[in-house]
């Protein structure tokens, strides 16, 4: 029997272990998204014989999370199962770019450098340390003289410790002043050795905290082979800027310059990657919210007993408690999506950017338009009006919120955050104050002193002058704001009167807000008169 089974074992097949191919991966091409980014690498490999493998890349970011990953390889490679390994990780190592080399070279010869004028620093104040102790040695000494002593050996004896205390001393001397070239010298050497670590730290790193994928592989055949990960990781973004110039000389033009600043902070270095920026939003909510049934119920109104009892039996001695719905889950809120298809950006070569240290501004394209410029008066806030131009989104595409610099005429003149304005959409952006163009908002006295503003137990009213001036050489188109109150009750009536009577009223939808258009000429003064009254019946309040 033991011989039957011993044959069986030898002439059956038994499958071989498969080949475990250690490898790292590139990173060539990245999309980031306003939050997140899809991280495209590459890896290469060689087996030496068709079949199964475990391929193990070693260089993943720690944090990479399988549910967020997709693969796919070149002809003739067929994948099985894969997971990740945070431990018992292989020894990794130390991948060095040419640049990384050269860096590493030159803080190695700084750090030699440096030990060697330390070395030399020590040396001297060895030097100087021994020249003390031999003079400070000589000057102490009273010892017993010898019983032959003359004057002639006393004398020779004296002069003996005179000269070697003079030369102790001029030693310590040379060597006090070879000491500060020597600590200038190994000052010099820290600033070259602080200087150089700095350049190397600089240049692109890989992880240090680092996550290993385990792929079954099947090749076709022995030889090169190459595959394709696509994973999506949290800590990183872009967000766009923009520069806005607003210049009148030869007809209003308006500029706007954009641009968008790129940050990452996913652990690894991203160096000669190709770039996509993509207005899709993929952390945020992607299915619409759901409707729960809500089934109402009527009873008997209860009776006052009823209610005390009820109050009495709840906890905290009859207190009112707010109780939930026990079927309604808690709403899902989703920050604001772009509307329409989504528009990327490919920004053509590669570039870099360092994790976690820098903010890298990319240019992007600059959009002109011819925009209605008008000063812009709100009296019952500002003293001065404000520069402020109208125009229509000209391209196909949405100008997506973010940070601008406000420019005109080419100074600075402050900054605003701008809104998003959807292609073929009008909108409304500041440029500065206009101080040549002066406003204020006075309430004149009443005959009986009393100021503008008059009321009684069912009436009120306010008397409002606005006015403007411009102090400045040339003419402008304004438009001037003020409010009365609305009422949306027919006890409660307001009246207006206004001269001149407004261009507009209740602006944009917003009652009673009240909108005056002219043009101010150089030089001109203007005002407006306004006035409401408020009425409602006896025993009621204003609110």
């Amino acid at each position: 029997m033991r011989r039957l089974l011993a044959l069986l074992l030898a002439t059956t097949a038994l499958p071989a272990l498969a080949e475990t191919i250690p490898a790292e991966s590139r990173i060539t091409a990245v999309t980031v998204y306003p939050d997140g980014a899809k991280i495209t690498r590459e890896v290469d490999f060689t087996t030496a014989s068709a079949g199964a493998h475990d391929l193990l890349v070693t260089d993943l970011p720690g944090g990479t999370e399988t549910r967020l990953m997709q693969l796919s390889g070149s002809a003739g490679i067929s994948f099985g199962a894969f997971s990740l390994r945070s431990d018992r990780l292989p020894p990794r190592p130390e991948a060095l770019t040419p640049e990384q080399e050269a860096a590493k070279t030159a803080l190695d010869a700084a750090k030699a450098a440096e030990r060697s004028a330390l070395a030399a620093v020590e040396a001297v104040q060895a030097r100087i340390t021994a020249a003390n102790a031999s003079a400070a040695f000589l000057t102490s000494f009273s010892g017993t003289l010898p019983d032959s002593a003359t004057p002639e050996s006393l004398k020779a004896m004296a002069e003996m410790v005179g000269r070697e205390t003079l030369a102790a001393a001029e030693a310590a001397a040379r060597a006090k002043a070879d000491l500060w070239a020597a600590q200038d010298a190994l000052e010099q050497a820290q600033k070259a050795r602080a200087e150089a670590q700095a350049a190397y730290d600089a240049l692109p790193a890989g992880d240090s905290a680092y996550t290993a994928l385990s792929v079954a592989v099947d090749t076709a055949e022995a030889g090169p082979g190459k595959i394709t990960i696509t994973h999506y990781v949290d800590g990183a973004g872009w967000r766009p800027v923009y520069d806005l110039n607003l210049t009148r000389a030869g007809g209003n033009h308006l500029a706007i310059d954009r641009a968008v600043m790129v940050s990452q902070d996913t652990g690894e270095d991203w160096a000669g990657v190709a770039l996509t920026l993509s207005t899709s939003r993929p952390a945020d909510q992607a299915a619409p919210s759901a409707l729960w049934p809500d089934l109402r119920r009527i009873g008997p109104e209860p009776s006052s007993e009823d209610y005390a009892r009820v109050t009495e039996a709840m906890p905290g001695g009859g207190a009112m408690m707010e109780v939930e719905p026990a079927m309604v889950p808690a709403p899902v809120t989703a920050t604001a999506a772009i509307e329409g298809d989504t528009v990327v950006y490919p920004y053509p070569g590669t570039v870099d950017i360092a994790s976690g240290v820098e903010d890298l501004r990319l240019p992007l394209d600059r959009i002109e338009t011819a925009p209605v410029v008008y000063a812009k008066a709100v009296p019952r806030w500002d003293r001065s009006a404000f520069v402020m131009a109208e125009f229509v989104n000209p391209g196909d595409e949405p100008l997506l919120p973010g940070e601008a610099l406000i420019f005109r005429e080419g100074v600075l003149v402050g900054s605003q955050y701008l809104d998003l304005i959807a292609p073929g959409a009008e909108a409304d952006l500041p440029f500065g104050a206009l101080e040549t163009l002066r406003i204020s908002r006075d309430m004149p006295q009443r005959d009986s002193g009393q100021t503008g503003f008059l009321s009684t137990s069912n009436e009120a009213s306010e008397t409002a002058v606005l006015k403007l001036e411009n102090l400045g050489s040339e003419s402008w188109p304004v438009r001037v704001y003020d409010q009365i109150p609305y009422s949306e009750q027919s006890d409660l009536t307001i009246t207006l009167s206004a001269d001149p009577a407004p261009t507009v009223q209740d602006v944009d939808g917003q009652r009673g807000i009240q909108q005056w258009d002219f043009d101010l000429a150089a030089g001109e003064k203007r005002e407006i008169s306004l006035s409401y009254r408020m009425r409602w019946p006896e025993g009621m309040v204003l609110q």
